[in-house]
């Protein structure tokens, strides 16, 4: 018997959402708060259909006569006024993600964190793909998990990247192998305490049973001690650590110690990737692809093939002699220092954009001599200026826009030296979205 389901939020993942419910054949009412929206322009993405149709504005409770589910888009938060009319009237609230899961077939690798995310499940991915014959790599990295969750099968592998707002609307979501890179804060306009940030990041591993297992990051004492305690087998990496099981750095060289056994597997001079932390990515990709029984020597190959993703510490281009790299995805402070960090050289930096609440000293600290200039874009210059000021770094100009900022950036750079966009913050209020961000970022680097 067919269903009748709303979907909150008519951005990608909304629309996404709403195609898969009419391929199941169950009706979907899209639903939007923004009343400017055009109803036509929503339905003329779904064809020819009578099974689907629009709300805009208020959502009444009239309005959910007959609704099964609500399946509610990652942007829009659970204080939002209409989720209150949801749960008077016992309405259960999914995620994207979960609508998928319902749906699909095979194995699932979940991960999540606070940075890394999108790096890791690309190598995951690939990694895959070069094992197995049918993988899906989706989620928070572009491509809507309910876009491919109707294809997969069971010989299928999913890659997913999860973020916490995915999370806080699961039911049965189970990932046979679930990650969590590192828990530092970020999302606290959402989420309004570090506790409950942590609680729905550890919240992948809810349906794991022991015959599951989840990576960690053992350097994260948060997460080392969630280890030992959750359902699922815990896998752990370290990048500071030797650990007796597990995967770590010994010299320049991945291991993995287990059982009294050591092996060896990838020189990290032989990566393309920048930086420790993406030694961190490597090795927790390695290990997710080691528990889908992927061989080593496949898994060794992808790892030495794969470049950076875009829009994390990219390498965009040398003008004058001096290197340009686009962190567009460093949007809090934590993976900001790890971008500052995988700079080799003297860095002009570009920062600022839109307050998730986050406190900036720790990043300004992580500059260490190696910052020389630092220009400030967004709702956050005054901030962020403020509180270099406290730290004794002054070397701070404010730019209008991103072409600005480049044109100021250049002007200050030496041969040698490296101009690096990590913002420390969200794009919001001057982009769509990150990914805006950098592409206009690379943009203006190119014509400089």
């Amino acid at each position: 018997m067919s269903q009748k389901i709303l979907v909150a939020g008519s951005g990608k993942s909304g629309i996404a959402a709403s195609r898969m419910i009419l391929k199941t054949g169950d009706e979907a009412v899209l639903y939007d708060s923004n009343d400017a929206l055009k109803k036509d322009e929503l339905l003329s993405q779904f064809g020819e259909t009578d099974k689907i149709s629009v709300i805009l504005g208020e959502l009444k409770k009239e309005d959910l006569n007959d609704i099964s589910i609500c399946v509610i888009s990652p942007g829009i938060g659970l204080d939002a006024p209409f989720v209150s009319v949801l749960k008077e009237e016992n309405i259960p609230i999914w995620s994207e993600i979960q609508l998928a899961y319902h749906h699909a077939k095979g194995k699932l690798a979940a991960i999540t964190g606070t940075n890394g995310k999108t790096t890791t499940t690309a190598l995951t991915g690939e990694i895959m793909k070069a094992y197995y014959e049918h993988v899906y790599v989706v989620g928070n990295i572009g491509i809507p998990y309910t876009q491919e969750a109707l294809k997969t099968t069971e010989d299928s592998v999913t890659v997913a990247e999860v973020s916490s707002f995915q999370l806080e609307t699961i039911t049965d979501f189970h990932p046979d192998v679930s990650a969590i890179l590192n828990i530092t804060p970020d999302h606290l306009n959402r989420h309004k305490t570090m506790e409950c940030y942590i609680k729905v990041k550890e919240s992948i591993t809810v349906n794991q049973t022991e015959k599951d297992c989840c990576v960690l990051n053992y350097d994260d004492l948060v997460l080392r001690e969630f280890g030992e305690s959750m359902k699922p087998r815990a896998v752990y990496f370290s990048s500071r650590n030797s650990l007796d099981e597990g995967y770590c750095i010994d010299g320049d060289v991945i291991i993995r110690n287990h059982g009294g056994n050591r092996e060896e597997i990838v020189n990290i001079n032989e990566l393309n990737l920048l930086g420790r932390h993406n030694h961190e990515n490597v090795m927790a990709a390695i290990a997710i692809a080691s528990e889908l029984n992927v061989p080593i020597d496949v898994i060794k190959k992808a790892v030495c093939e794969f470049q950076a993703v875009e829009h994390r510490i990219e390498f965009v281009a040398e003008k004058a002699g001096v290197k340009y790299y686009n962190d567009s995805k460093g949007t809090n402070p934590d993976a900001a220092i790890q971008a500052v960090k995988a700079m080799p050289g003297p860095t002009i930096l570009i920062a600022g954009g839109y307050d998730k609440n986050s406190e900036y000293d720790e990043w300004i600290e992580s500059f260490d001599g190696k910052v020389k200039h630092m220009v400030l874009l967004g709702q956050t210059r005054e901030k962020i200026a403020e509180c270099a000021a406290k730290h004794g770094f002054t070397n701070v100009m404010y730019a209008e826009d991103m072409q600005e900022a480049v044109k100021v950036c250049a002007s200050y750079a030496n041969k040698g030296d490296y101009v690096l966009l990590s913002p420390a913050c969200a794009s919001w209020g001057m982009f769509r979205c990150y990914e805006e961000r950098g592409e206009i970022f690379k943009e203006c680097v190119r014509s400089l």
